[in-house]
């Protein structure tokens, strides 16, 4: 018995082995599990540590981009067109409502705080309830808007300071200044056009998330400093170009005219002081207007010119000496027959000297004109003055307008004599008088200068090219079209006191099936005083309803912001012309209407300063 239990338990210890060997097992299984474990470990902390240590920050934080302060836009005596206010943006981290099974009743507390209704309500509940920890709810909010959206006190709702554009003149300019979009970025206007400049460098700031999942701007959390935008400094004069918004709207409103476009240029060097534009529209609310309210008429379209065009037409015939001031013309009572073509005047005359065929803006005569010089010097002529091609005017999308580039037969050559077959811009218009004034071909503008700063950068373009015109050719030409308002169909453009130069111009507009029956377009484009020439105006009237003749449509209009801006800028008047015209002028028209003192007049003049000094540094 006892032999038999021996032989057993040795058989048992055969088959379970020595207590050496199970315990070499045991470390084996050890070593082998240590080193799995310092493999993983080793996955995690050295080859995946990046992965999971943006995993941890996507958890922890979030990256906003804040706009920097865009710089201030001013007029040329320092009042402010456009700033940058500190405004909230309301934001929310989905997942934190979700934790509070609170996305209906978030999403609802918002929409009534914000005015929200339809489907806005619907996808602001969608965006609650996805996997993010970050959405923009309502950006720039107007501060009490922005406190009664906290004063909720919302799981989850949270808020952060940002930068809004605001232009405090309202729907002064805003043709000029353009617009903002919510994102910071200039989309129309100056806004546009100098956005690298004046929308500075926006800054990162990162929202962290603490042990209690509530988000926090950590205030040593900026990646970068955020800088602002430079300052833009216009030759734009505020109150100007409130004078001439105000008489052009008062001029569409009477005439009942579909729009209206008045330029206001130095005569120097082609800076614009007013560019007015009818419809118009608030760049704080542009969102509101339709494009054709925001559509810059004044650079982005172009137009048959009509007889506003004759002052090229003379330039050329006079200085080609084709033709003498003098020189007599057969109108041949009101019509004349060119290539087989039959081309009317607006009355018939009958034998006018060519000063008087100006005066009377005759077709006939202006075409006689210019056959006796030809085609090709009417074209030169053309191109010399700076049509078909842009002006360079720092305002973005401008039209050239077209200017045929075949050789001109004399069909061609008669319809371009007063204004036809050809197309311009206002501003392509108002700065060939200008450059018949300055006696060179310069580059409309607005900004002046630039200010980083302390730092003051002349942004004025250098003097244009010389025009192809002698100085006694632009003399005898200027005397020309002082009788136009002095005798002729510009006399409703005179300014008491002062004396006046320029052209009428009635153009029939074209569509589809040729030239309209009853779309016209009325124009008055003058130079004052017309002795030494300071200020360029153009007015044009889009389809008026009542009356079409550009002296009686636009030259009134002419008159009247002429004349409020000749004495604000202190011109001296034209003693002996006022002592005759002064009684003359009022008994035949209405007093300019007077204009409103624009808000800020009195504010610091660091615009016009700004310029001045550049100005002395040429």
């Amino acid at each position: 018995m006892a032999l038999r239990v021996h032989r057993t338990l040795r058989r048992s210890d055969a088959e379970l082995g020595e207590p050496g060997s199970r315990l070499g097992a045991f470390g084996a299984f050890v070593f082998v599990w240590v080193a799995l474990l310092g493999f993983r470990l080793f996955d995690l902390q050295v080859q995946q540590h990046e992965e999971f240590a943006e995993l941890a920050r996507s958890q922890q934080q979030t990256v906003v981009e804040l706009d920097a302060p865009r710089g201030t836009i001013v007029d040329r005596r320092g009042r402010e067109l456009a700033i940058s206010v500190q405004v909230k943006t309301i934001y929310a981290n989905p997942l934190e409502v979700q934790a509070e099974d609170a996305v209906a009743r978030v999403a609802g507390e918002l929409s009534k705080a914000l005015g929200w209704r339809g489907s806005a309500v619907r996808d602001l509940e969608k965006r609650l309830g996805q996997s993010s920890t970050f959405t923009f709810v309502a950006r720039k909010l107007d501060p009490e808007i922005a406190e009664g959206v906290l004063a909720r006190d919302l799981p989850g709702v949270y808020s952060l300071e940002e930068s809004r554009r605001e232009y405090p003149m309202g729907e002064l300019a805003a043709h000029i200044l353009g617009y903002v979009g919510t994102d910071n970025v200039g989309l129309a206007g100056l806004e546009h056009e100098y956005d690298g400049e004046v929308r500075g460098r926006s800054a990162r700031r990162p929202l962290l998330r603490d042990a209690s999942g509530t988000r926090f701007v950590a205030p040593w959390s900026l990646e970068e400093t955020p800088q602002a935008g430079a300052d833009l400094v216009l030759t734009l004069d505020a109150t100007l170009q409130q004078a001439a918004e105000n008489a052009l709207t008062r001029a569409v409103e009477r005439h009942r005219a579909k729009a209206g476009i008045m330029v206001i240029l130095d005569a120097a060097d082609s800076a614009v002081l007013a560019l007015a534009n009818v419809p118009t529209f608030d760049p704080n609310r542009f969102q509101v207007y339709s494009e054709d309210a925001r559509h810059n008429r004044a650079v982005v379209d172009a137009y048959e010119p009509g007889s506003t065009f004759k002052m090229i037409t003379a330039a050329a015939v006079l200085e080609s000496l084709a033709v003498r001031p003098d020189d007599r013309f057969d109108c041949e009572n009101g019509a004349i027959v060119v290539s087989g073509q039959r081309i009317g005047d607006h009355k018939p005359f009958g034998v006018l000297t060519f000063r008087e065929v100006l005066a009377n803006s005759s077709n006939v005569g202006t075409i006689k004109a210019a056959l006796k010089m030809g085609g090709a010097p009417l074209q030169q002529a053309v191109r010399d003055f700076g049509f078909g091609t842009d002006t360079g005017i720092d305002l973005g999308y401008e039209n050239s307008g077209l200017v045929p580039s075949k050789e001109w037969t004399s069909l061609d050559a008669a319809y371009a004599s007063f204004g036809h077959g050809i197309s311009v811009s206002p501003i392509q218009l108002a700065n060939a008088y200008a450059a018949l004034a300055a006696g060179r071909l310069n580059r409309p503008y607005v900004v002046g200068a630039l200010r980083r700063g302390d730092e003051l950068i002349d942004a004025r373009p250098e003097a244009g090219r010389p025009l192809n015109l002698s100085a006694a050719t632009r003399k005898d030409l200027i005397r020309l079209l002082e009788g136009v308002v002095e005798q002729g169909t510009g006399e409703p453009a005179a300014v008491a006191g002062f004396r006046v130069a320029g052209k009428t111009g009635t153009a029939q507009k074209s569509d589809r099936r040729g030239y309209s029956a009853t779309g016209r377009l009325a124009s008055f484009v003058g130079l004052a005083p017309a002795g030494a020439p300071r200020l360029v105006g153009l007015v044009m009237i889009d389809e008026p309803r009542d009356v079409t003749g550009g002296g009686v449509v636009a030259g009134p209009i002419f008159a009247e912001v002429m004349e409020t801006a000749l004495l604000y800028l202190g011109i001296a008047p034209d003693r002996d012309v006022w002592e005759r015209r002064t009684d003359f002028l009022a008994l035949r028209r209405p007093s300019p209407a007077r204009t409103e003192p624009v808000e800020g007049a009195e504010a610091p003049t660091s615009g016009l300063l700004a310029l001045a000094t550049l100005r002395g540094q040429r």
